[in-house]
């Protein structure tokens, strides 16, 4: 299959039915067990294709901790140095699998450190050009293609100030969040 035949049936088998084709305003992202309506943001559109690339080639879902799994993989592979606010949005997902699960979390972290993102500019380029025609190529050009130049113990402190940031702004998003569920379940019986 090609890789938008993949990316069709990746997005069908989730249940997102034609989701590069959809552009809400605002997106349901997890932030720990509840589901919050962020803007989808330019960036967010931009990446989105190449992110669900990244959940099929490494086979994480796309559930709460699918999500926390994912974004701990493409933060240990540099996503945060694509992009800021991709690195954002990859702390709001980390968020989601980090409490429950925070040694996966961590396994994950680690098992992409030989690996590369899709984000850079160039990447994106050959994805849009066809130059591999599946994503089982891509995997080849992405998966485990190099070793860390990073000392692990670096590499865990790294870890540590994802984790913390991705705490501190899940507080930001999941208290007002409970906030307004309750006041709306109150007054809404």
């Amino acid at each position: 299959m090609t890789i938008e035949e993949e990316l069709k049936a990746f997005y069908q088998k989730c249940g997102f039915g034609d989701a590069l084709e959809s552009r809400p305003r605002t997106v349901p992202v997890y932030t720990g067990y509840i589901l919050v309506p962020l803007p989808n943001i330019e960036t967010r559109r931009r990446f989105l294709e190449y992110h669900d690339i990244h959940h099929i080639v490494t086979g994480y879902s796309v559930g709460r901790i699918g999500e926390g799994e994912i974004s701990a993989w493409e933060l240990g592979a540099g996503s945060a140095f694509i992009s800021p606010t991709l690195g954002i949005m990859n702390l709001i997902a980390l968020s989601t699998g980090l409490a429950p699960k925070p040694t996966r979390m961590w396994r994950t972290f680690k098992s992409s450190w030989p690996s590369f993102t899709l984000y850079p500019a160039f990447r994106r380029a050959q994805v849009d050009s066809d130059r591999w025609p599946s994503t089982g190529q891509i995997c080849g050009h992405i998966l485990e293609t190099r070793r860390s130049p990073v000392p692990e113990a670096l590499r865990a402190v790294e870890f540590a100030i994802y984790s913390l940031l991705a705490a501190a702004i899940h507080a930001c998003l999941a208290i007002p969040a409970v906030i307004a569920r309750c006041v709306t379940d109150i007054t809404l019986g």
